[in-house]
């Protein structure tokens, strides 16, 4: 089945799934959507342009869309379009907050629509290797690594639009972590106070670098840093397993890769396609199917990793522990 595909925002990310979509093949981008129309110009490539996402459903009626634009618009947009039966690929985090994140789950399980979250990680395929490395052990203890530069936008720098770090960045690896060491009940978090990133100019009210501790359900802990640091300086992407009787060390972007040992035995597994391109592949193949539950990051799984994240900005605020509110 051929897929005609809207696009809604047209930011950096917008332009990385259109490259995707493009090289995938089977699928082709009609429309894209933006406040700025030049910008929409430049992306759609000779397609339609519209300011009005909900011109560009009436008008297109595409098959699926692709929802780039911040957090705090993910809603409405989102339940428009699985009312009507459009397939939705929702950028990351699912929501600014939880009321919004409910409305969004709620549509997507009354929709005969398949809704994914573009929460990449969980498409890793070494996750596989590492669950097997991992299989009847307990898990004691996660430590997720996430240093690098990204894209500055206006509402990333503002923490009551984006939630800066902790939920731009922190939250890929929360949602990592959740689907390899399971619930997490109970979180403590801290912010740094000196400034990575944000010393080169343009300044928020988000911290540039935070310390997260995530207290499992089954008694592990997980360890999450997270800093932004300026353009030209590398980037380290990672997380450690330590179970019963393995360590196990899942490298990420770029290198996609599991290296450690497992019960007296080395384990060594790499990537064959990257989980940007196979995670937009496989919401492209559940939309053809109509199988709501073949993607590998649902609303649902987004929803409860954007609890963790929002506690964790309770406990960044207070200093002290904060629950896991039910999701």
């Amino acid at each position: 089945m051929h897929m005609r595909v809207g696009i809604i925002g047209a930011g950096w990310i917008a332009t990385q799934h259109v490259a995707t979509l493009r090289h995938l093949g089977g699928a082709e981008v009609v429309a894209v959507c933006d406040v700025d129309e030049a910008r929409a110009k430049e992306l759609a490539g000779g397609g339609a342009t519209y300011t009005d996402w909900r011109q560009l459903l009436a008008h297109e009626k595409p098959d699926a869309i692709f929802v780039c634009v911040p957090p705090l618009a993910h809603k409405d947009v989102t339940l428009a379009a699985l009312d009507q039966g459009i397939h939705v690929y929702l950028e990351k985090p699912i929501a600014r907050g939880l009321e919004d994140a409910r409305a969004i789950v709620d549509a997507a399980a009354a929709s005969k629509a398949v809704c994914a979250v573009g929460y990449q990680w969980r498409a890793v395929e070494v996750l596989d290797d590492l669950r097997g490395a991992l299989a009847d052990q307990e898990i004691g203890m996660l430590i997720g690594i996430s240093f690098g530069p990204t894209k500055s936008r206006p509402w990333f720098l503002d923490r009551a639009q984006g939630g800066g770090n902790l939920l731009e960045r922190a939250s890929h690896t929360i949602d990592l972590e959740r689907a390899i060491g399971g619930e997490v009940v109970r979180v403590q978090a801290a912010g740094g106070r000196v400034l990575l990133a944000q010393s080169q100019g343009e300044r928020g009210n988000i911290d540039d670098a935070a310390a997260l501790m995530l207290h499992f359900a089954n008694g592990a802990l997980g360890a999450i840093q997270v800093a932004w640091t300026r353009d030209g300086l590398p980037g380290t992407y990672s997380v450690d397993v330590l179970g019963s009787d393995s360590v196990l060390h899942l490298e990420l972007d770029p290198e996609f890769s599991l290296r450690g040992q497992s019960r007296g035995r080395p384990v060594e597994a790499t990537m064959r396609q990257h989980p940007f391109e196979r995670g937009v592949d496989r919401f492209l193949a559940a939309a053809r199917s109509g199988d709501k539950t073949n993607v590998f990051c649902t609303p649902e799984d987004a929803g409860g990793s954007l609890a963790v994240a929002v506690a964790c900005e309770e406990a960044l605020l207070s200093g002290g522990t904060a629950a896991v509110p039910s999701f």
